[in-house]
Order: structure tokens, then C-alpha cells, then sequence
């Protein structure tokens, strides 16, 4: 089930790629971007993740923190994602946990729609992002959220294909207060 704007953000205890506990308490006082990614290997979750490790220092000067969810387990990360993630928090969820407390869905109509996504499979391609083994569930659709200081969801975010994520834009709007 989707959550929607204003709503309490589903509390969670996790443990991250590095063994660090992480849980949504911890970022009380802060904003929090939360995003749920395909598996490690996914060309399209890597180009974005290589574009928010670019974003992640200057958002967290400016009171935002990251973290990212994948389908995958610790060593599929370690081996495929975009180099060891250390500008922000990324969270093995193999057993697909937050992705159900956060309703991010599957949809073989949305991995369908990717199809026009040449474009971005070329930038992912020209990165050295090329796809590998695949985990979990193939069709996961992306899902992001804006969450406040308070726990308290600003934006849900429901990609509408396996390659689509929130604007840039829409994240620093909302780091910005607006």
C-alpha cells in the first residue's frame, strides 16, 4: 500500500553495507532523502546513485541525509553498485522489508514502459554501469521519499518505470523549505 503526504514515516531498525545499525529515529532533527532501488547491478539504480553521491556533501551542509535501499545482499552491493558507497548510508534489504513498510511496488507494465529509456541506458553504459546478476524482484519499481525533521512525509514518490526517479529539483525544493 502506497503512503501518502503528511503521514508518519514507517519507523525501521536496519543494518547498513558496513554493519552500522541505522534506524529512522536516528535522523530526528534532520530531513532525510530515502530512496529504494532495484538490485546492485541495475544500470539505471546505479547512474542515479552516482548522481546523488555527487549532490550528498552539499546536501548534508545543508541539513538533508540520504540513504539508499537495495534488493540485493552485502556482497552483490560490494561488488556492483557504484564503487564503496561512503557519502551516505546503503541498507541490503534482500527480504524486501522496508520496500513492503514503504509500499514500493513490482509492476511488469512499468518494466515494459522502460523500453523508451534509451537514452539513459546509454549514460548508464558510458559510466561503466552495465547490467549483471539480476536479484529480487526484476520488475521493483523504484520509490523515493522526502521525510521532515519530524518523521513526517513530504513527498512519496512512485516511479513510473524501472527507471524513474525523483526530480533533482523536487529535492533541493524541499531542502530549501519550499
Amino acid at each position: 500500500m502506497r503512503l501518502s503526504v503528511g503521514t508518519a514515516a514507517p519507523d525501521f531498525s536496519v543494518t547498513d553495507l558496513y554493519g552500522h545499525t541505522r534506524s529512522l529515529s536516528d535522523y530526528r532533527g534532520r530531513k532525510l532523502h530515502l530512496s529504494f532501488y532495484r538490485y546492485a547491478s541495475c544500470p539505471f539504480c546505479n547512474l542515479r546513485v552516482h548522481a546523488m553521491r555527487q549532490k550528498a556533501a552539499d546536501w548534508q551542509q545543508q541539513g538533508l541525509d540520504l540513504m539508499a535501499v537495495f534488493q540485493s545482499p552485502v556482497e552483490s552491493i560490494q561488488e556492483y553498485a557504484v564503487g564503496k558507497v561512503e557519502e551516505f548510508p546503503v541498507i541490503p534489504d534482500p527480504s524486501r522489508t522496508l520496500y513492503k513498510a514503504y509500499g514500493a511496488e513490482t509492476s511488469w507494465l512499468a518494466f515494459a514502459k522502460s523500453a523508451g529509456r534509451l537514452k539513459d541506458v546509454a549514460a548508464a553504459t558510458a559510466k561503466g554501469f552495465l547490467p549483471g546478476k539480476m536479484e529480487g524482484e526484476v520488475n521493483q519499481v523504484p520509490a523515493e521519499f522526502l521525510i521532515d525533521e519530524n518523521g513526517i512525509i513530504r513527498t512519496a514518490f512512485y516511479g513510473k518505470d524501472i527507471g524513474d526517479h525523483l526530480d533533482i529539483e523536487v529535492i533541493e525544493q524541499f531542502l530549501a523549505g519550499r
